[in-house]
């Protein structure tokens, strides 16, 4: 009997995925808030907030390309031509970001010009990100086992859309961050800027869930047939109780709270993704269990994830536990 690692491969995508989304969206949002803080003493905290954590938040986006990879190679070849030049435009611009952060400390005479470089590479990954996202929603042009489109099919209303909401939903995690890590006036203004890109979010949230269902009979199908409509209808009805928590947490004093809603929205609509979708990896031509490595493959590969995996996950806890508590005016990054 040949045991079928598929599901656990995918479960692993899916925590790689997830764990990117959260712990880089918020720094990002960070970096997208951060050309609008009040004033340069502000900039600083904000900057300083992600700085001893930004770089291994990226290790999650590493692991989720190589398993993507590994555990399911015809997807990666079809998927990353399809979107080569959104991925290539993010990874660039994470590395114009990369070095900001640190030239901006060591350049004093370009610091405006890193501090712009800061937040316009925040922006830009972030959005070729939901570009991407959007692309791989909609789907690819596929021939047999290669794709068939051109190089700019994600170019197109619903991907540029969700590259936009991408924006303000890293935004309202960035903002939940901040919330948690400043106090004073540059908190409530990580509040105010928290409520805008909640309200950003909300809407995206509505219109995606219009828009994917009129877009593809599928997914139609999938939410709105009987008794599906039955059993995912928690979905929606949680994301909305949730929104309404977000917004309470926002406006109380509330510390915390406003991060953890930031992530239940994101978790929420990642589960609605999967619904949609499931089990598809390459929307809509092949599942996750068509498009994985041969079972050898993925059992040799699973001994060095299943050790590293733990050592990822030791180290990122440790480095959020060494640096917990609130970033202060004095404290720079050298």
């Amino acid at each position: 009997m040949v045991l079928d690692l598929v599901p656990l491969w995918t479960a692993l995508l899916a925590l790689a995925v997830f764990y990117y989304v959260v712990f880089d969206g918020f720094d990002l949002g960070v970096g997208l808030l951060y050309g609008f803080a009040p004033n340069e003493a502000g900039q600083a905290i904000v900057m300083s907030s992600v700085v001893p954590v930004w770089d291994g938040n990226e290790t999650w986006l590493v692991f989720g390309g190589l398993g993507l990879l590994a555990a399911f190679p015809l997807a990666f070849a079809i998927i990353i031509p399809a979107v080569y030049f959104p991925i290539l435009i993010m990874l660039l611009a994470l590395v114009f970001r990369g070095v900001a952060f640190e030239f901006r400390f060591k350049h004093q005479g370009l610091r405006r010009f890193w501090d712009r470089a800061f937040a316009v590479g925040s922006a830009v990954a972030t959005f070729a990100q939901g570009v991407v996202l959007g692309a791989f929603i909609q789907g690819f042009k596929v021939d047999g086992r290669h794709f068939a489109g051109t190089s700019f099919d994600w170019v197109t209303p619903f991907a540029l859309f969700t590259g936009v909401a991408l924006m303000f939903g890293y935004g309202l995690l960035g903002a939940g961050w901040l919330v948690l890590k400043t106090e004073g006036e540059l908190q409530d203004w990580a509040r105010r800027a928290g409520r805008l890109c909640l309200i950003a979010v909300v809407i995206a949230i509505f219109a995606v869930s219009i828009w994917t269902p009129l877009a593809n009979g599928d997914i139609a199908r999938r939410w709105f047939s009987w008794p599906n409509i039955g059993f995912f209808s928690p979905v929606p009805i949680i994301t909305a109780l949730l929104a309404v928590a977000e917004w309470y947490a926002l406006n109380r004093r509330q510390e915390l709270t406003p991060f953890l809603g930031a992530i239940g929205l994101f978790l929420m609509s990642f589960i609605g993704i999967v619904i949609s979708l499931w089990p598809m990896i390459v929307p809509f031509h092949y599942t996750l269990w068509q498009a994985a490595s041969s079972g050898s493959t993925q059992a040799f590969l699973l001994i060095g994830t299943l050790f590293l995996l733990p050592i990822i996950l030791m180290y990122t806890a440790w480095s959020y536990w060494v640096f917990r508590g609130k970033v202060r005016g004095d404290v720079r990054y050298h």
